[in-house]
């Protein structure tokens, strides 16, 4: 499949659900703040810890910018990672829970061919192979 080479990014490692693009979807969508390791601790829920190695990882790879001070931050020339974080965003709105996690499933009214049984469906397609039967001479 050919691929539209102005917005084609091979050199992204990122994998929508890892604590790493979680952390680049939350400082690319945030571009005009610099947070702290414990700030993104706090705002996504991960061990700081983890936190920290994935964000020193991360400004290593030039994916995010680091103030002077500690705090990390999208970088303005990166319109690649801009780009995946979008492309996340409208994932999300097509595909995104709609349902809490914790609901059930609505059970249909009626099922199809709830009442059919197989003697019936074998002998509807008996009847469509002979309707095709007949087009064919």
């Amino acid at each position: 499949m050919p691929v539209l080479l102005n917005d084609h990014d091979s050199d992204l490692t990122l994998r929508p659900g890892t604590t790493k693009s979680d952390i680049v979807a939350y400082l690319y969508r945030n571009p005009e703040w610099g947070y702290s390791p414990k700030d993104i601790t706090e705002a996504l829920d991960i061990p700081r810890g983890t936190a920290t190695t994935t964000l020193k990882r991360l400004y290593d790879d030039d994916y995010v910018g680091k103030t002077d001070d500690g705090y990390y931050h999208a970088l303005g020339e990166r319109d690649d990672i801009r780009r995946y974080v979008s492309s996340l965003e409208q994932a999300h709105r097509l595909f995104g829970h709609h349902r809490d996690a914790d609901a059930t499933p609505e059970a249909p009214e009626k099922q199809i061919a709830a009442d059919r049984t197989d003697e019936k469906t074998d002998a509807e397609l008996a009847a469509l192979e002979d309707e095709i039967g007949d087009h064919d001479e």
